[in-house]
């Protein structure tokens, strides 16, 4: 899907590791909660408190979970999962990697 329907969009956006990750948080009719943002160009590491689905929207990303020495490519349209109480490495090169965050 393009776009979600019926949602509440915080205002003020979420900007992480000097700029290069910007978020928006909103949240669904029914309740769910999930972010929508960016990442630019950078190597970053993400703590989650909980469990979370990365879905790429557009660009792509090398991720690499916590205990693990593995990267791995994701492009839009594909998604990832992350523990909770855990974390992620991401880097992104060349063009922004823009992404839903589903919680829980």
């Amino acid at each position: 899907m393009s776009q979600f329907e019926n949602v509440a969009v915080a205002k003020k956006a979420s900007v992480y590791f000097d700029g290069k990750c910007v978020s928006h948080g909103i949240q669904l009719a029914d309740g769910t909660k999930k972010s929508v943002g960016v990442i630019l160009p950078a190597t970053l590491t993400f703590n989650t408190g909980a469990p979370e689905i990365m879905e790429g929207v557009a660009g792509s990303c090398r991720v690499r979970l916590k205990g693990s020495e593995q990267w791995t490519t994701y492009g839009a349209g594909q998604s990832f999962n992350v523990p909770g109480n855990s974390s992620f490495d991401i880097e992104v090169s060349g063009e922004p990697y823009h992404y839903v965050c589903h919680f829980g």
